[in-house]
């Protein structure tokens, strides 16, 4: 459809606290319209429960596992108030400035932490990072969007945000542009599960056609656009009022996307927030260092993949290493460990020793436990398409 060198976009949108259930009773034309044109999959957030990656179903927490493809455990985001961000952890706004200083980044928002916190706009941390386009923080202005109660105001604001996100893109189409819509979060808080929520699940997916609208213009003048849309956390199971558990229905989420390259596990597996990342990341065919690399817990939804579901574990006779195999009979899996975690706590790269190349069918190696003796271990599993990470956190005093 796409000649070589297309000029590629992405537009990321999240539209705040809509379960998987709620997505699928609602009628989103609109929504269903990126789907037919890509593909639909239901998704998780919450890291693997019960784990060292367990992370909170809260929205900025949420947004954070999609913009870094990590969890809790690494970007260090465990709510609303973002106190602290490993900025270690690059957000795809940096990943593309980094790769290509020209290109335009643009954020449409009715939450002006997005940009100031979580992508850490103008921060040393973040090496300075510049959005290009900033259309954000209405939540502030209580003259422009009078508050109320009812949180009419963010209705208004995510009408605001929808209308210009759409404008800029068809007028100008940025390489890279995050919108966040708000109100359907605020209804499940006021109503829980209701005809308002549902209400304002219309309205997000009619916005969101504004949106999808304004790339297919794009798309006709020849640019190759990537559009996924989603949402942050789901919601809890008994009225749907609140967030932030383990619960099935909080962690259970959706994405919709226009791709027409998505391979296998988009379609086969439950997909995770942070696979979002290094989805972007292989549509901009950004090089990404591989101290970085290593880092990233999730895996791309379109293109060739080789590994996935990593998992490190350790009983009385030896450490077993397995993972999900999803490439050729003849690919191979080299096994790599760092007994460091520099990464985490400077940004600079950990030093990995080679344990073991293995034939990728074979889904599984095993070795002693008397060779490691750090508390911790991180492993990387490399594959002829991608790389997937786990940590071990070892036992302490034989227990």
């Amino acid at each position: 459809m796409f000649a070589q060198d297309s000029p590629k976009k992405v537009v990321f949108i999240i539209l705040d606290g809509i379960a998987y259930d709620v997505i699928k009773q609602v009628e989103t034309p609109n929504i269903d319209r990126i789907s037919d044109a890509g593909g639909f999959s239901r998704a998780y957030v919450g890291g693997e429960k019960g784990s060292y990656s367990q992370t909170p179903t809260i929205s900025a927490v949420g947004y954070n596992s999609l913009l870094t493809g990590t969890w809790v455990n690494k970007h260090n985001v465990h709510g609303n108030n973002i106190r602290r961000p490993n900025y270690n952890y690059w957000t795809i706004f940096r990943y593309l400035r980094e790769a290509r200083p020209e290109a335009k980044l643009a954020v449409f928002s009715s939450w002006l932490d997005n940009r100031t916190k979580l992508v850490g706009e103008g921060l040393e941390a973040t090496g300075g990072l510049k959005i290009d386009y900033a259309f954000d923080g209405f939540e502030l202005d209580s003259i422009a969007f009078p508050h109320d109660s009812k949180k009419q105001y963010i209705s208004d604001i995510d009408e605001h945000v929808s209308q210009e996100a759409a404008r800029y893109i068809h007028d100008n189409g940025p390489d890279l542009s995050w919108v966040y819509l708000e109100y359907p979060d605020d209804m499940g808080h006021q109503y829980g599960d209701s005809p308002q929520l549902f209400d304002a699940v219309k309205e997000a997916d009619r916005q969101t056609g504004l949106i999808y609208d304004a790339v297919l213009s794009r798309i006709r003048m020849g640019e190759d656009w990537l559009i996924i849309v989603t949402t942050d956390h789901g919601r809890e199971p008994e009225t749907g009022l609140h967030h932030g558990g383990q619960s099935e229905r909080e962690r259970d989420i959706w994405i919709s996307t226009n791709s027409p390259h998505l391979n296998a596990y988009f379609h086969l597996q439950t997909v995770a927030i942070t696979d979002i990342l290094p989805t972007l990341i292989r549509h901009l065919e950004i090089p990404v260092p591989e101290k970085n690399l290593q880092e990233v817990d999730g895996v791309p939804l379109i293109g060739l993949l080789s590994v996935y579901h990593p998992e490190v574990k350790r009983n009385i006779q030896n450490i077993v290493f397995s993972w999900e195999f999803m490439g050729e009979d003849d690919d191979e899996i080299e096994i790599w460990a760092s007994a460091s975690n520099k990464f985490r706590t400077t940004g600079k790269a950990d030093r990995y020793k080679l344990l073991a190349t293995v034939k990728g069918n074979q889904k599984s190696w095993s070795e002693s436990p008397l060779k490691f003796k750090a508390p911790q271990m991180k492993v990387v599993f490399k594959g002829k398409h991608n790389t997937v990470n786990k940590w071990l956190v070892m036992p302490k005093n034989n227990e």
